[in-house]
């Protein structure tokens, strides 16, 4: 509410609002009602810096302070009075004190004027509930409070000592004395004269009798006056004749020269033309001299003046200036008797004016500090209103170092905070929207490979419920997916005959792990099937378990055209390899023919030749046929819970003893725990994986075993390297092959044994070249 007294708060701290239809800067029509004009900030205008209500208020406390230091001065030591004056009661310019006067009742009427404004505005403010006007009013009254009782005292104190002040002045004692005192004054100057006057007279009677004007008593005469000087006390006494001849002149000469050089002859004239006694005053800087001229008859004719005495009296300096002194207060006083009622009157109005004045000083600043405080208050909560619908634009600008001030920073740095953080919001449900839909992409992409790929897809939640048939499931299960979705694992399993695919879920809930794959047979509608499944548990980036996905496929018709492959080429590798032998046994016998038709004298030796390489290569060909055979038959394990390092350490000990440029480095993992595994047959995987090591390095060199324990999944994991030849990359995918050799004198059947005994196992081997040299082989085994 800019007021006419009550400050603006923005005449300090900088402070603006938008003003919305439902509200304006005031109730009483300071800022025009309309639509709101949407600013970027609480900014002050220059209408709001300067308000115009302010402009009148200062005009008067502008006028009205000099008027009251004025009325003050003119009433305390103004001086109209003749210059030099030592009053001691006021003795003002009338005029210009009523003028002052006038000024100060009119300022006092508007100050009047103005408080009750203020106070009426507050009062108004506070009954319609107006924000910021129960705390205004509360500290305008204070502030009234604390400035009433002190400010009525001291003009109650005030109007009382003006009073008594102004009744002692015009004291009757005081008018008593002033009045004897001018009498006084009065008496004494006309005492002077008629002193002088009846001097010359005594003075002028001598002269006569004694015919002093002659010129043969001029001695006499000069030492009469003095004489007649001293005996009256004079300042002076001068004769002169009739023609204005000066016949003596006798002066006091402690009286200044400069009095007594003062002019006579207009005096002396005018006592010779009108032959009576006068009198003359005349002022000098030293003091004043009364001359009194009286004329001398002549002894001879009757009725003419012969001459004429004039007396000289001296009235000093100081003695003159308290005559004036005495004079002019008793008129002065006079003046101001008549002025009583009206001093007594600016008195009165000047104590009213000064209390008005304070009154409405603590009133204009509770207004201040009060709209200083709710002011920015009422803007803030506009602000948080218009925050609150959304406008994060909007910013207070104020300047202030208080508390006010760090509140409004504070709320400008939450709104700049609000307003980054919305655009930082809309940017990530832009790229969230950006992200869901490339996501639904992707989800109709996987569900659309899910749905398309040959391989039955069954996803498990946590609590073990499937949620995910794709139609190759169906297909290869014969079932529709509405017996599988939404059931429980073990209910829809069991129900179906899915024996495989709970023994694999049990299992690996059981041990935990994180993935177990498996191949068995599955009946489905009478027919056995012979199935591929890898059940596998699902995790998000931050480790947290969301189920399982279980991936199985119909092996039975791969399976069968796997087995007619492979036995096509053991086939083809057992004609070659049984075609070798015969070649030196044909050549053998064709020999023995030839030498026996001949009756070779050397034939026994040739026989005994020719059997040799026929016997060998029989028994190479019988070996063979064992070894194939051994593969045919190859038993099921026998699992036992035992140590893998033993049976490493064992095999470890009989290669070091057989092969002693051979090197040995184990490194193996002491926490790896015991684990299910046939004895024999790891044994004759080591045995395998050393040999094949061994010859690589045409026996020299080192291998290096290590073991590993895999705690994510469960899993024993076993390297086997060397610094031999390596692995060529032609024969990387033949490696595992049955009949597949690098040496002449080897069947091949050697890694196809250990890939065979670790797939049963429920393992998995690999081989890749090993850095900088050699070959290396891993294999996992389940914990």
């Amino acid at each position: 509410m800019p007021d006419l007294a009550a400050p603006s708060p923005e005449s300090s701290t900088a402070v603006g609002t938008p003003v919305r239809p439902s509200e304006s800067a005031d109730d009483g029509g300071d800022m025009p009602r309309g639509p709101s004009r949407r600013r970027t900030g609480l900014e002050s205008t220059d209408a709001e810096r300067v308000s115009p209500h302010l402009r009148p208020v200062w005009v008067v406390l502008l006028l009205l302070i000099p008027c009251l230091a004025l009325t003050y001065y003119y009433s305390q030591y103004g001086q109209f009075g003749a210059a030099g004056s030592d009053s001691v009661l006021p003795t003002p310019g009338y005029a210009f004190v009523l003028l002052l006067l006038n000024l100060d009742l009119i300022g006092l009427v508007v100050l009047t004027l103005l408080l009750s404004r203020n106070l009426i505005k507050a009062y108004f403010e506070r009954r319609h509930r107006i924000a910021g006007a129960g705390f205004q009013t509360k500290l305008v009254v204070a502030f009234i409070g604390f400035a009433l009782i002190p400010t009525v005292l001291l003009a109650v104190v005030a109007s009382g000592l003006v009073n008594k002040s102004v009744d002692l002045w015009f004291n009757e004692q005081i008018e008593e004395v002033l009045r004897d005192s001018h009498e006084v004054a009065r008496m004494h100057h006309e005492g002077h004269i008629a002193l002088a006057i009846d001097s010359a007279r005594a003075i002028g009677h001598e002269i006569f009798r004694e015919d002093l004007l002659t010129p043969v008593q001029r001695d006499l005469l000069a030492a009469t006056m003095a004489r007649k000087r001293a005996e009256h006390s004079l300042a002076g006494v001068e004769v002169y004749s009739a023609k204005m001849e000066t016949l003596s002149k006798t002066v006091d000469p402690a009286v200044p020269s400069v009095i007594m050089d003062l002019p006579i002859g207009q005096l002396v004239l005018q006592v010779l033309s009108t032959k009576r006694e006068l009198t003359s005053v005349q002022e000098a800087k030293d003091g004043r001299l009364i001359r009194a001229g009286v004329p001398i008859a002549s002894t001879g004719t009757r009725g003419d003046v012969a001459g004429v005495v004039v007396v000289d009296a001296y009235v000093p300096e100081t003695l003159l200036a308290k005559m004036e002194g005495i004079a002019r207060r008793y008129t002065e006083y006079r003046e101001v008797k008549a002025m009583k009622n009206p001093i007594k009157a600016g008195a009165y109005l000047f104590v009213s004016v000064i209390t008005v004045l304070i009154l409405f000083g603590a009133t204009w600043f509770g207004f201040y500090v009060a709209r200083g405080i709710t002011v920015p208050i009422q803007r803030l909560a506009e602000a948080t209103e218009a925050v609150a619908h959304g406008d994060l634009d909007i910013k207070i600008k104020i300047k202030a170092t208080d508390e006010i001030g760090t509140l409004v920073d504070s709320f400008n740095r939450m709104t700049a905070d609000l307003r980054l953080s919305k655009d930082q919001l809309e940017e990530v449900n832009l790229s969230l929207r950006r992200s869901n839909l490339e996501l639904d992409g992707r989800r109709a992409y996987t569900q659309a490979v899910v749905d398309n790929i040959a391989s039955g897809v069954l996803s498990i939640d946590r609590t073990g419920v499937i949620t995910t048939v794709n139609p190759a499931a169906e297909r290869i299960l014969a079932v529709v997916s509405e017996r599988l979705r939404g059931r429980p694992v073990s209910e829809a399993f069991k129900e179906l005959g899915l024996d495989l695919f709970l023994n694999v879920y049990d299992h690996l809930m059981a041990e935990r792990g994180d993935s177990l794959s498996m191949e068995g047979v599955l009946e489905v509608q009478g027919k056995p099937l012979m199935i591929g499944l890898n059940l596998s548990r699902m995790r998000n980036e931050s480790g947290q378990d969301l189920g399982f996905v279980l991936v199985f496929e119909n092996l039975t018709e791969l399976i069968k055209a796997q087995k007619v492959a492979a036995w096509q080429e053991v086939a083809q590798q057992i004609a070659h390899e049984i075609k070798n032998p015969l070649t030196p046994i044909q050549l053998s016998a064709q020999r023995l023919r030839k030498k026996f038709s001949e009756k070779a004298p050397d034939f026994d030796q040739i026989f005994t030749q020719s059997t040799e390489v026929i016997v060998n290569e029989v028994n190479a060909l019988k070996r063979m046929v064992d070894e194939f055979s051994k593969f045919a038959r190859m038993p099921a394990p026998q699992m036992t819970r035992q140590s893998l390092h033993d049976v490493i350490r064992e095999v470890e000990a009989l290669y070091k003893t057989a092969h002693r440029d051979v090197e040995f480095i184990t490194e193996l993992d002491e926490t790896l725990p015991p684990l299910n595994f046939d004895r024999e047959q790891l044994t004759r995987v080591f045995v395998n994986l050393f040999d094949n090591a061994v010859h690589a390095m045409s026996q020299k060199g080192r291998i290096w075993v290590t073991t590993k324990f895999d705690t994510k999944r469960h899993r024993a994991v076993v390297t086997v390297a060397d610094e031999g030849i390596g692995i060529n990359p032609g024969d990387q995918d033949r490696l595992f092959l049955p009949h597949f050799s690098r040496r002449r004198t080897g069947t091949g059947l050697g890694l196809a044994i250990v890939r065979r005994i670790i797939t049963d196992h429920e393992g998995q081997i690999r081989a890749a070249n090993n850095q900088p040299k050699g070959a290396v082989f891993t294999f996992e085994l389940p914990v």
